[in-house]
C-alpha cells in the first residue's frame, strides 16, 4: 500500500508546522489546504475520544487517510487539571497567555509543581483505526522562560533539561516531547504499513 498523502485534522498552523518537520515521507496537509474552516467537534472527556472525533469528522468529509491528536497538560498538585481541557482552561477568553497565567496562579501555593504533557494521536487509515500516545514528565516553572513553542511550552521544563519547549529547538524538542513521542509512533507504524511488513 502506498502512502502519498495524510490529512493533519488540525487548524493550528505550529502542529501543523512540527509535524511537517517530524514526518517528510509522505505529503501532509492540515485542514485549511483543504478549505475547511470549521471547529472540529471536541465534545469527549478523554484525550483519546477527542482526537478521534476530529480525526474520524475529516475522514467522513473527505474520504482521506487522516489523523488527529489531542494533548493535555496535567499538574499532579491541580489534580491532573487542566488536562482535556487543557486548551480551554481559562473559559471563554481562552488563549495560550490566560492558560498559562491561570496555571501559575493556582500553583502559587504550592511546592509541588511536577507535571507531565501526554498526548494521543488518532489515526484512521483505510477505514481502521489506531492510536499512539506520547508522554513527558516535567515541571512548572515560577514564570515563562522561551518565545518559541506554543501553548504552555513557555512554562513547561521538561525532566533532565534546563530549558523549557519555548527554548529549544524545533528538532530537540520533536525528539523529546509527548507529540513527538507519539508521531515517533506514528510514523515507524505507517512505515511498515508502507512497507508491506
Amino acid at each position: 500500500m502506498k502512502i502519498k498523502k495524510i490529512v493533519f485534522a488540525t487548524g493550528n498552523l505550529n502542529k501543523l508546522k512540527e509535524i511537517k518537520s517530524a514526518i517528510n515521507i509522505f505529503e501532509i496537509v492540515g485542514l485549511k489546504d483543504l478549505g475547511i474552516t470549521e471547529e472540529l467537534p471536541e465534545t469527549g472527556t478523554t484525550l483519546k475520544e477527542n482526537a478521534l472525533q476530529k480525526a474520524k469528522y475529516v475522514y467522513n468529509k473527505t474520504g482521506l487517510n487522516c489523523f488527529s491528536d489531542d494533548t493535555g497538560l496535567e499538574i499532579e498538585s491541580l489534580n491532573n487539571r487542566p488536562g482535556v481541557y487543557s486548551a480551554m482552561y481559562s473559559g471563554a477568553d481562552c488563549n495560550a497567555e490566560n492558560n498559562m497565567r491561570k496555571v501559575l496562579s493556582e500553583l502559587k501555593t504550592f511546592q509541588n509543581r511536577k507535571a507531565k504533557f501526554k498526548t494521543v494521536i488518532a489515526l484512521i487509515l483505510n477505514d481502521k483505526e489506531y492510536f499512539f500516545e506520547g508522554t513527558v514528565n516535567g515541571k512548572i516553572l515560577q514564570k515563562k522562560k522561551g518565545n518559541d513553542g506554543f501553548g504552555y511550552d513557555p512554562i513547561f521544563k521538561p525532566e533532565g533539561y534546563k530549558e523549557t519547549f519555548a527554548q529549544m529547538s524545533i528538532e530537540l524538542k520533536n525528539k523529546i516531547s509527548h507529540r513527538g513521542l507519539a508521531v515517533y509512533k506514528l510514523v515507524s507504524f505507517l512505515n511498515q504499513e508502507e512497507l508491506g511488513l
